[in-house]
């Protein structure tokens, strides 16, 4: 990132990095202390992570309000997060889907990864129903944000597609159902 532009300074990109440095950290106690298994890897502009969850209840919204939704024949939760490589911040607005290849070789997917607000972590993510337990592969799309952008310099980044491949994903299926309490 140029620290020389007319919307960035020195100190203003220091701050970036500085809530980038709070998100990694919460990624990585979720990809390696949370979830079953995780990981990251740099794909373009991007620093892409993942989890391996148990399926879990969320809250959609609906007509207005909020509806709880417990996981039904799902069985594993795949997380994406899609961080800024320059500076760790969290990218909103960005296309996501996902494809798993079974230990078998089959394809499940491509899915649309949708934008989820957790209590400490953005990402992108969805409840899945897998045949089996096993090391997977999982390949992650992403299409860039068509969000404005600040900057002549720096806002001329996250214009071009990226693909990443994880292999080895373990997944051990299960689901969490929760109910929520009563408002």
């Amino acid at each position: 990132m140029d620290p020389n532009t007319s919307e960035a300074t020195g100190p203003q990109l220091e701050r970036a990095r500085a809530q980038g440095e709070a998100y990694a950290q919460a990624l990585k106690y979720m990809a390696e202390e949370v979830a079953h298994d995780g990981g990251t890897k740099q794909a373009g502009d991007y620093l892409v992570g993942y989890a391996i969850e148990d399926a879990e209840g969320m809250y959609s919204f609906h007509d207005g309000a909020l509806s709880w939704v417990n996981p039904g024949e799902e069985n594993v939760h795949v997380e994406i997060a899609v961080c800024d490589a320059a500076d760790g911040r969290f990218v909103p607005a960005v296309g996501v889907t996902a494809t798993l290849v079974t230990p078998g070789g089959e394809e499940l997917g491509p899915y649309a990864q949708e934008l989820v607000w957790h209590p400490m972590l953005y990402h992108y993510a969805r409840n899945w129903s897998v045949p089996e337990d096993g090391e997977y592969t999982l390949r992650v799309h992403i299409d860039p944000p068509t969000f404005m952008r600040h900057d002549e310099v720096n806002g001329r980044r996250f214009t071009e597609p990226v693909d990443v491949e994880f292999t080895r994903v373990k997944i051990q299926r299960g689901a969490e159902p929760v109910t929520p309490p009563q408002p």
